[in-house]
């Protein structure tokens, strides 16, 4: 894991994230359409392409208008990074399926969002699905990344256009640092692979501080709102786990896939991807569980609270209860009662009724009742 990758996480500015609760998404499905048609979803914003060619001594990087163009921007005997960012233009993933060879039924996983993070093996290609978490302004940004690589050639279309967190590995190809301008594309595949895990961390950090202050808040000021801000990373937490889990997945497979497009050498850096996705798994489930003991520490300090105030209502009847019998007493007015012709029964019956109440909250006292 790097901290250039941290740092570009950190430094890319977007819009907040809603920070109200948000409904699960489920990946539209257009009934009656045939397998394979490419319909854009309906919050799909503009398209913008970039595209990145290198070979070991020289790397170009551009924005272009169209994907003909960054198509025409290929070389003999260089590595192609093309890159979509946004899901508005059709037309462009029709064209790099045509170019590429790109399967219809891939290119329509990438169109109907969100999709199950995978990995699935074609002839010439490898096809990658991916979740990226990114913190930003305080809140998470969450979006799909599709990743295709082949031989010599990678394309990354990404679901929105408002920045990524592959920025350190632009940055590494534009200046040749490392190998990463000698390997193949698969090594690329796995660095984007490894900026997407890397990503998860300030997220997994965010979280862990979110949870610290609301383990203190249920403490010491167990109010409404902290219910309702617990049950808000829960289930953000949980949005968090449907992503790093699968992406354990997913890089196992590339671990274990035989396929010529991953040679055995980026074999050996996969593994390490995988080693810190499950590490970042096992914080996002003890994460989880801190959830859950802090809901239970907001539940217990309620009753806690509830049971003071039931044992001093308690205490309070108890006290007023032979009071009440005193006075019902005195208040039967019988004609032969000795005290209603007395000239202290007045004085004698409050007497009688604050020596009851004085003897019972000593009582009370000692026994540790109150």
């Amino acid at each position: 894991m790097t901290s250039s990758m941290h740092d570009d996480a950190r430094r890319t500015r977007l819009p907040s994230a809603s920070r109200g609760p948000r409904r699960l998404r489920v990946a539209p499905i257009h009934v009656g359409s045939p397998p394979g048609t490419l319909v854009a979803p309906e919050s799909a914003g503009p398209t913008r392409v970039s595209v990145l060619t290198w070979t070991r001594t020289q790397a170009d990087y551009a924005d272009v208008p169209s994907v003909d163009a960054a198509l025409a921007r290929i070389a003999p005997g260089s590595v192609t990074w093309i890159n979509v960012d946004g899901l508005g233009d059709v037309s462009a993933l029709t064209r790099l399926g045509e170019r590429f060879g790109l399967h219809p039924l891939a290119l329509e996983d990438v169109l109907n969002v969100p999709q199950r993070p995978k990995v699935e093996r074609y002839d010439k290609h490898m096809f990658v699905v991916m979740r990226t978490m990114r913190l930003v302004d305080g809140g998470v940004n969450e979006e799909q990344v599709s990743l295709f690589f082949g031989q010599d050639w990678l394309i990354t279309v990404q679901e929105r256009s408002d920045g990524d967190c592959f920025g350190a590995v632009r940055e590494a190809i534009r200046a040749g640092r490392g190998r990463v301008r000698e390997a193949g594309a698969d090594y690329v595949a796995y660095l984007l692979l490894d900026g997407v895990v890397d990503a998860y961390f300030p997220v997994i950090e965010h979280f862990g501080e979110r949870m610290g202050a609301l383990e203190a808040a249920a403490i010491s000021d167990p109010s409404q709102q902290v219910l309702v801000s617990m049950q808000r990373v829960r289930h953000e937490l949980l949005g968090l786990r449907r992503a790093v889990w699968p992406m354990r997945e997913e890089v196992g497979i590339l671990l274990r896939e035989e396929s010529p497009l991953v040679s055995a050498e980026t074999r050996v850096f996969l593994r390490d991807v995988y080693d810190h996705t499950v590490q970042a798994l096992e914080i996002v489930e003890s994460l989880r569980e801190t959830a859950v003991s802090v809901m239970e520490v907001y539940l217990s300090v309620q009753n806690q609270r509830l049971n003071e105030v039931m044992k001093l209502l308690t205490v309070i009847a108890t006290i007023f209860i032979p009071l009440t019998f005193i006075a019902s007493i005195y208040g039967m007015n019988f004609k032969h009662m000795p005290e209603l012709e007395w000239r202290y029964g007045y004085a004698w019956a409050l007497g009688l009724m604050l020596t009851t109440a004085a003897a019972l909250v000593v009582y009370f006292k000692r026994k540790g009742w109150w």
